[in-house]
């Protein structure tokens, strides 16, 4: 196990390193000059400019540049936003919790539902419940975040127009009522896939030979699928985890702007349209770090479920 945890850990470091080298290139590849954002347009003598451009590090090679940004992050310092002169780790800390909390519930709605829905879907294979819910998956499947959406906030104006989803938040169950809607709109699509996954890994199960034996045993059907299919079965729902958060973060980039939450989407996009070196890193690099800690974390634990993974890498441990 140990050589299995090493070998994900330098390749959770080597991909950190290497996508930040990536954004930190590609952000500047952009037409639009960060010190016309910064004065706003308007005419500026050189020596302004000059001064901008030192305060700010412009002034120095795309090599210190990058030391700086990547030093400093290691020290919580971000940088500061051209755009709203103020920290990048600041900017964030404000908006983080409305990201994060849509991906966490959005991911714990799909765990929830997903996982029993395609137990029974496996349990009942090509019965008239196992067809119904996969027709439901499909429209599920078929309709993607903003529309799902828009559809929800149409739905909500008509049927229940004292639900509220916009504006502030001041206790915990407010800012769970402004998230619920697009977690739910985010999480649609996600339990079709995992219900999917789990039923396919639950019907594998059920056709093989320990099964057999466990039932030559004398164990109940119940007690069979939950003591020992289910496990085997979440292995891949495991694995698929981590691809989707990835997913969501992209997702509630779209979900944050129709429902008007101000959430780390609505300034990323804001500071790609500006250049807002700064910021486009900083909110970048979170999400990619964020990614990659839970996809490595997954991994690790996948590992642990299933000793084969690590047998292939030749660990006993």
């Amino acid at each position: 196990m140990r050589s299995y945890t090493l070998n994900k850990v330098v390749q959770y470091v080597i991909v950190l390193v290497a996508t930040s080298v990536i954004i930190f290139t590609m952000v500047r590849l952009g037409p639009t000059d960060p010190v016309a954002v910064i004065v706003g347009g308007k005419q500026t003598s050189p020596e302004t400019i000059a001064a901008i451009r030192h305060d700010f590090k412009l002034d120095r090679s795309p090599v210190e540049q990058y030391w700086i940004w990547i030093t400093g992050m290691l020290h919580g310092d971000f940088g500061t936003s051209f755009e709203y002169r103020q920290p990048v780790g600041f900017l964030i800390k404000e908006r983080l919790p409305v990201t994060a909390g849509i991906v966490i519930m959005s991911t714990l709605i799909s765990v929830v539902i997903a996982i029993p829905t395609g137990v029974i879907m496996a349990v009942k294979q090509h019965s008239l419940l196992d067809t119904g819910i996969s027709l439901v998956e499909l429209i599920l499947v078929s309709s993607p975040p903003f529309l799902t959406s828009i559809l929800m906030i149409w739905m909500i104006t008509v049927y229940a127009p004292t639900f509220s989803f916009t504006g502030t938040s001041q206790t915990f169950w407010e800012f769970v009522q402004r998230i619920f809607l697009p977690s739910l709109a985010l999480a649609f699509s996600m339990i079709a896939l995992n219900a999917n996954v789990m039923k396919s890994g639950m019907v594998e199960q059920l056709h093989s030979q320990f099964y057999r034996v466990a039932k030559a045993k004398g164990l109940t059907r119940t007690k069979i699928v939950i003591r020992h299919c289910l496990r085997n079965a979440l292995i891949p729902v495991i694995t698929l985890l981590g691809i989707e958060i990835g997913t969501l973060l992209v997702g509630s980039v779209l979900v944050e702007n129709v429902f008007s939450l101000a959430g780390l989407g609505s300034i990323l996009i804001n500071a790609v349209q500006k250049s807002d070196y700064a910021m486009v890193q900083g909110v970048t690099m979170l999400l990619v770090f964020v990614f990659m800690t839970i996809s490595t974390a997954l991994d690790l634990v996948y590992g642990l479920i299933d000793p084969r993974i690590r047998l292939k890498r030749g660990t006993v441990a």
